[in-house]
């Protein structure tokens, strides 16, 4: 049986507002409840995930080290957008590795390394196509920060994606003996890491 608190304000969180669960994204606080779980109180915030139709509660004393913040302020939105104009870093490792390496920036609940995956995932109409799990993770992640995005912003999830995409359009887009280059590189790098790793 749990009843309502009447206190609104939690660790600096307060009833009404949006905030980021790491593996979940952007969510709104609905309430803060008291519940008795094995004879101990135990105050829980109330996060819906409206679009995901889901309800997490977590507890408030947890809140911190369970990763939930606060959404991202203008500074670090604007430094997302710069990411996704940036050179795609893409290593010369193992699908199954980069994929892993992808999901943990995710679900970081960082703006910035989601900015990352979606650089480093995204393919222009001249490029070949991406893989089934490629586009999983691109989407996972452009859904994740167009969401920020969009609360932050206060502007539709769809015009918030078109402010990334014009960021997108304007990122280097490798080809040719460019790309072989860095492929090269990438080689090179990744030798030197199975070097390190070795020693």
């Amino acid at each position: 049986m749990s009843t309502v608190k009447k206190a609104v304000v939690r660790q600096g969180f307060k009833t009404g507002e949006y905030v980021v669960y790491p593996s979940h994204g952007v969510g709104q606080i609905t309430a803060i409840e008291e519940q008795e779980v094995a004879g101990f109180k135990l105050e829980l915030f109330v996060v819906s995930f409206s679009k995901d139709k889901m309800t997490l509660r977590v507890p408030t004393a947890k809140a911190a080290s369970v990763g939930l913040r606060k959404l991202a302020d203008a500074e670090s939105v604007g430094k997302a957008l710069t990411t996704l104009t940036g050179r795609a870093r893409i290593k010369r490792t193992m699908w199954s590795r980069r994929a892993q390496e992808y999901e943990a920036k995710i679900n970081s609940g960082d703006l910035v390394a989601i900015a990352e995956v979606v650089r480093d995932l995204y393919r222009s109409e001249a490029q070949p196509e991406q893989s089934y799990s490629e586009r999983q993770l691109y989407e996972a992640a452009l859904d994740r920060m167009t969401r920020e995005i969009a609360v932050v912003d206060d502007v539709t999830e769809t015009e918030a994606l078109k402010k990334i995409e014009g960021q997108l359009a304007k990122s280097p887009r490798r080809a040719g003996k460019a790309e072989a280059a860095d492929a090269d590189a990438d080689l090179e790098n990744d030798n030197e890491d199975l070097q390190e790793e070795a020693a």
